[in-house]
């Protein structure tokens, strides 16, 4: 069946209305959020907001510390906790389907990054409102980016309920790089250029970065070979005593 024309006309473009300011192309996507009938219209009802605090059990799961295994660090030394963690943490204290996230406004699409607001929902109250961004480096990845702009809207709300705290504590933070990173220099190898970058003392750099802080300075064939003795603080070359050079043979 032919679709009517006139309902053709009254729907929205699915592409972005482009726009210019400044000279900087920006657009918003035909995606605001529609008006429905329920009692409550999370584009810009605040239903909810502080009427009451949640139960002890759900406070409990919310505002449990972070076990470390859980916290990942990024090379400039910035530690997060992996978006997917939030939604287990919020399916935990909710269930799933007791919680939410609802635009509240249109996606805003600039030249590198996009954005839009988000109300986080649990239980049919609103908790927390953000705006969420995500870069992009070519049209094609608009979609992805939208996502990921969620995902960071989620990570801001979250705060409110206090999942994750300890990763805006600065002394938290000093403490927790002390025991479990370590800042060290790498390679990077197509380039050959040395700079250094934050890790886990359990985890190890992929491509294309190689790890330099393993490598250890190997004798030369003259330190091998030339007489040594042993004394009390290791083994020295006596040809070396003047520059007391120790030699590690491994």
């Amino acid at each position: 069946m032919a679709a009517d024309p006139s309902e053709l006309q009254s729907q929205k473009p699915s592409v972005p209305v482009l726009a210019v300011a400044n000279g900087v192309v920006q657009a918003q996507l035909a995606d605001s959020p529609p008006s429905t009938g329920s009692f409550a219209d999370w584009s810009k009802s605040y239903f909810g907001l502080s009427a009451e605090p949640f139960s002890p059990e759900i406070a409990q799961v919310l505002c449990a510390p972070l076990e470390p295994e859980d916290i990942e660090m990024k090379p400039d030394g910035l530690l997060y906790l992996p978006e997917i963690k939030y939604r287990r943490i919020l399916n935990k204290a909710f269930g799933p389907g007791g919680w939410g996230l609802a635009p509240r406004s249109e996606t805003n699409v600039g030249p590198k990054i996009v954005s839009r607001e988000y109300a986080l929902v649990c239980l049919g109250r609103l908790v927390a409102v953000a705006r969420g961004e995500q870069e992009y480096f070519d049209t094609n990845g608009i979609p992805t980016a939208t996502e990921g702009c969620k995902s960071n809207a989620l990570m801001r709300c979250c705060k409110d309920l206090g999942i994750a705290s300890e990763l805006w504590d600065p002394r938290f933070i000093r403490e927790f790089k002390a025991k479990y990173c370590v800042e060290v220099f790498v390679e990077h190898v197509p380039t050959k250029r040395k700079r250094k970058l934050w890790r886990r003392k359990d985890a190890k750099f992929e491509y294309p970065y190689k790890d330099k802080s393993t490598d250890t300075l190997r004798p030369s064939l003259f330190q091998l070979f030339a007489p040594i003795h042993y004394d009390s603080k290791g083994l020295v070359a006596p040809c070396l005593r003047a520059s007391a050079l120790k030699v590690q043979i491994r």
